[in-house]
Order: C-alpha cells, then structure tokens, then sequence
C-alpha cells in the first residue's frame, strides 16, 4: 500500500501512477502541492508535462482531525458514487474519473481548476437564481440515477455522521466548548440541548436516517461540496452517499441557504424547483436539524453570524423541528 502526502517523492508516485496504467507514455510528474483544505482526506493536485490531476486518499480517520477514527472504505463509496452517474445526464457536473486503486485506497480525477467552493455565500449572504436553479437539477439527477444493486449501504460513515448530526449536539456535556468559537453561544445552546421533546424529536429522524431507502443521495449536499467557477458548477465528495430518502439532501441544502441568507422561503421554493413530490415536513425537520448542529455542534461554518442572529436562527429552526 502506497501512502501520499504533499511531500511525496514525485518519482515513487510516478512509478506507482505508471503501473496502475494512468499515465500516459511520456507523461511526467513536475510538481505536487496540497489542493484546498480537505476535511476527510489527502486530497492532491498532482501537475505533469501534459495535465493536472486530483489524487485523493483515504485514511482510517479523519485528515483534518486525527483524532476522529473515520471508515478507510469511504473512498470506494465515493468511487462507486461517481460511477453510479457517469452514464446520466448529470455527469458532466462531477470531475471524471481516471483510476481507482482499492488496495490503497486511492482515487484520481479530474482537476476542475481554478475553482472555489460555494462557502462565500455564508458571506455574500445571497445565491444567484442561476446557481440555485443549477443545484436542483443536479440534485434532482442524482436522485433520479438508478444506483447499482451493491451500491455500499455506507452504514459505517451514516453512523459517524449521525453522531455528529444527532447526537453530540444535543448532549449537554460532549467535551466541546462553544464559548471558545463564540463568547456567550454556550449558554444560548442549553435550552436546545436540554430540551425533551426536541431531542425526542430528532433522535426519531436520526433513526430515520440510519434506515435503508429506495433513493440516491450525495449524503452531505452543502456549500463545501458545491464548486463553482465563472458560470459553471460542480459537485464533489460524495463520501457520505447513501440509499435513503430525498428530503435529506434537499433539507440539508435548505438549513444551508437559509444560514446564508436569513430566508426560509428556500424551503417553499426547493419543494416548488424540485420536480417530483416530497414530504415538506420531514424536509422541514431535516433543515431544522442541520442548522441547530451547525450553530451549536462540532462541525462550526465559516458563518460570521452575532448571538442575537443565531438566536432567531436557533428558534426557527426548533420550529422546523416541531413542525
């Protein structure tokens, strides 16, 4: 098994590269450098006399926090993901795919360039039409693919992300202070975390998440997996996809342009854009979810927000949850 990191020997991933066949003959390795700030994984951008190249590999935790034990197996879901829509009408918004090593754990791709991923609408504070309109024909695709019969039940990475969706939020004690991201936001988290009938509440779509379904998803459809550059928009990572049910991805797509934004219209206007019916409610509960344990959970956004912004964003979404 072959590890890479930034500081690999361009000759040893050359002679790795040359014998999986994804070079061409008189292709050559001039530079390696990291590619953006992954969480998940070694993510490298691999530039030769004729192309550049993504190299990405996972490791038995998490790359940003390595700490965080995470399924080594998650890059053939990823693989698998990729393949599962190479043939629909939707492929040319993911990278191609150039070779997959499942011994190391290694997947290599097309490098999409000069691209940012949508994380400054926390910012901006608005989207365009286009890119809105854009993220729902993606989705809508990807729902509508057909996956293969074995496609991964990705039980494993569900169940990390469940804890960090589900349930450490939600414990009034989980080792993590809020008040070192934001003075205060302790304090206005506990009414949430100490709260019956809410947590009841989300433990029940929890369990609802872990459970099989008959749908496609991308499993964590949020700014950091949308790349855009000039007019075009891409998406990435699919690690985390699954066979479940719809509304999750859409809910959690809404929780996000709603924190950009302040506007929960994007719930009426997803459920008007996406073309086949959805349970609004459970929807509802699922962006209501994904923006309580992204203001008061581990997994904190580059959202430059005040407590008295969090306050009304953290009453809404009780609401959605109560819905």
């Amino acid at each position: 098994m072959i590890y890479i990191n930034e500081d690999s020997l361009a000759i040893v991933l050359q002679d790795y590269s040359e014998s999986k066949g994804w070079f061409k003959s008189d292709e050559q390795i001039t530079s390696i450098a990291k590619a953006g700030e992954g969480n998940m994984n070694v993510v490298l951008r691999v530039t030769t006399n004729l192309r550049s190249i993504i190299v990405k590999q996972s490791r038995p935790f998490v790359q940003k926090y390595q700490n965080i034990p995470a399924p080594i197996e998650r890059i053939a879901v990823e693989h698998t993901f990729y393949k599962s829509i190479q043939n629909s009408s939707i492929n040319h918004y993911t990278p191609n795919i150039f070779g997959f090593d499942p011994e190391s754990f290694i997947l290599v791709m097309e490098d999409l360039g000069d691209c940012d991923d949508m994380s400054f609408i926390y910012q901006d504070r608005t989207i365009s039409d286009q890119h809105f309109n854009k993220l729902i024909t993606i989705i809508s695709g990807i729902h509508g693919t057909l996956p293969p019969s074995d496609f991964p039940d990705n039980i494993k990475m569900r169940e990390l992300n469940h804890q960090h969706i589900f349930i450490l939020p939600f414990l009034t004690d989980n080792g993590f202070s809020l008040d070192d991201i934001q003075p205060g936001l302790q304090q206005l988290s506990m009414p949430y975390k100490e709260d019956v009938i809410l947590k009841r509440q989300v433990t029940s779509i929890g369990e609802k998440y872990l459970s099989n379904g008959q749908t496609l998803l991308h499993g964590d459809y949020y700014p950091g997996s949308w790349m855009s550059k000039n007019d075009s928009l891409y998406i990435i990572d699919p690690e985390f996809g699954f066979i479940g049910f719809p509304e999750f991805d859409l809910g959690v797509m809404a929780a996000h342009l709603i924190m950009a934004t302040d506007d929960s219209s994007f719930i009426e206007r997803i459920e008007k854009t996406y073309p086949k019916p959805i349970d609004i409610e459970l929807l509802k509960k699922i962006a209501g979810i994904e923006i309580m344990r992204r203001l008061i959970g581990l997994a904190q956004l580059p959202l430059n927000r005040t407590l008295a912004e969090k306050t009304l964003l953290l009453q809404m979404s009780k609401n959605m949850i109560l819905s």
